[in-house]
């Protein structure tokens, strides 16, 4: 008889994702991911289309699914490059230009370069969520 592996938490996924990452990106990938869960206790973080990313788990008016309005960013983290993408960051007022991009469906993003290219956003980026978490029709 097989015996069921336990399905790892969201949280245990996320970090058995960062520790597939080459050293380097994952120092700052882990940077940025304890950062951005330190903002708020409503931000929580899940594997979504095959990378880390956060979303709003706190109470919310009923929406139609599509309109991913729990998602806060996801992170890009194709060819080694380091975005997180907000898929509704247009809502956000951001005076710093951290996020970046004029797409159509609403969605904004920001490349950090390093971990320093982090450290001097962090600040910007705490904002941004904070901002973003103020929009949220509970």
């Amino acid at each position: 008889m097989k015996t069921k592996t336990p399905k790892l938490s969201d949280t245990d996924q996320v970090t058995a994702h960062i520790q597939k990452l080459e050293p380097q990106v994952a120092e700052v990938i882990e940077a940025i991911r304890q950062s951005i869960l330190q903002v708020h206790p409503t931000i929580a973080e899940h594997i979504k289309w095959n990378n880390p990313s956060f979303y709003y788990n706190g109470p919310m008016k009923p929406f139609d699914p599509k309109e991913y309005k729990r998602d806060i960013a996801v992170m890009n983290l194709y060819k080694g490059r380091i975005m997180l993408v907000f898929p509704s960051g247009a809502k956000v007022n951001d005076p710093s230009g951290l996020l970046q991009g004029n797409y159509a469906d609403g969605r904004r993003t920001c490349v950090f370069k390093d971990l320093t290219d982090f450290k001097n956003q962090e600040q910007h980026l705490h904002s941004i969520l904070l901002k973003w978490l103020s929009l949220i029709e509970e």
